[in-house]
């Protein structure tokens, strides 16, 4: 069973294990530059993630049906979370389309897994998209095609694209679906 809960600073060894992996992953899949180039993400932000409580884990029993709030496990999924009117100011620069709606959102970002189970990362988004209540915004490499095709494959669109940090060229994709 899977269940999320907020990192802690005692998880951050297995969280930076859990972006190098993810990084070897990424460069096998097509993708060896959007965390690669630069061995993205650094420990410090990770840890100031988790000091603001936007840091969490996906923890595993082993089992293979998803369950919120199972105590104990292993850390084998990790992300950032945030929530509010602008908790992503660089999305306010889209370009080539425009978002579905202007309320407050949901934001995913340095999303990753361990991929000792399938359904990791879905697990992980369908939480922060209740969480969200519904709307969700997330951006992605455009080199990243299996987590295009994950986001597609749960519903977010395309929005148009965006810059991260005032040199990252990322594809937004957003979901703004009260359901």
């Amino acid at each position: 069973m899977l269940s999320i809960r907020p990192a802690e600073p005692a998880d951050l060894p297995r969280i930076m294990e859990i972006y190098s992996g993810a990084r070897v992953f990424m460069a096998a899949h097509g993708n060896p530059d959007q965390w690669g180039a630069d061995n993205w993400p650094p420990e410090s932000l990770i840890l100031d993630d988790i000091t603001r409580g936007k840091s969490f884990v996906c923890v595993s029993d082993g089992s293979a049906s998803p369950r919120v709030c199972v105590a104990g496990g292993n850390i084998v999924g990790v992300f950032f979370f945030d929530f509010g009117p602008e908790p992503e100011p660089d999305y306010r620069g889209l370009t080539g389309g425009s978002w579905l709606s202007e309320t407050s959102y949901g934001v995913v970002h340095r999303i990753a897994s361990d991929h000792s189970e399938k359904g990791i990362g879905t697990f992980c988004l369908r939480w922060a998209i209740s969480r969200a209540s519904g709307h969700l915004r997330i951006d992605t490499h455009p080199a990243n095609s299996v987590m295009r095709a994950l986001l597609s494959k749960l519903g977010l669109s395309e929005r148009g694209n965006v810059m991260i940090g005032g040199t990252k060229a990322r594809i937004a994709y957003e979901i703004a679906d009260p359901a």
